[in-house]
């Protein structure tokens, strides 16, 4: 790959009425398989603004339907250390969406996220601290203490 390819993504701080945070476990796009917790979300698609990739994407991965995911309320730039992305770069837009606590409905999936995606799970802020988990962002906690 050659040149800067950025890849603009909506990210979705899913947040349940015990204050607990959505996470989804997915490989890395990587030879080395590594797996990471990630909030709901995904690529923005051509002609899209974030809001509607932020909609779109909740529905699909996780069957919760909303109007409108409100406010950016983070913003992340970064550079892809994965071997086997097709981009170079991320920019991602995070939105705090609160719900009901629910359970995932994967009739919206993909087949790639059929297979990428190998578990989801509630976490308080807490447990995000305590735990050696790979995570993204890494500073996920004190983002979510920020903008709860």
């Amino acid at each position: 790959m050659t040149g800067r390819i950025v890849r603009a993504t909506s990210r979705l701080l899913v947040v349940d009425e015990s204050e607990r945070v959505l996470l989804m476990l997915t490989k890395a796009p990587d030879t080395s398989g590594t797996a990471r917790w990630i909030t709901p979300g995904g690529g923005v698609d051509p002609g899209e603004s974030h809001a509607e990739a932020a909609v779109r994407e909740l529905r699909e991965e996780t069957g919760q339907v909303i109007a409108d995911p409100g406010d950016v309320v983070a913003v992340d730039d970064f550079v892809v250390a994965w071997d086997a992305a097709d981009h170079t770069h991320g920019h991602a837009e995070f939105f705090v969406t609160r719900l009901p606590h629910f359970e995932i409905d994967d009739a919206g999936w993909t087949d790639d996220e059929r297979v990428d995606i190998l578990e989801s799970r509630w976490f308080t802020i807490d447990e995000l601290d305590d735990a050696d988990l790979a995570i993204e962002p890494a500073d996920l906690a004190s983002l979510l203490r920020r903008v709860l």
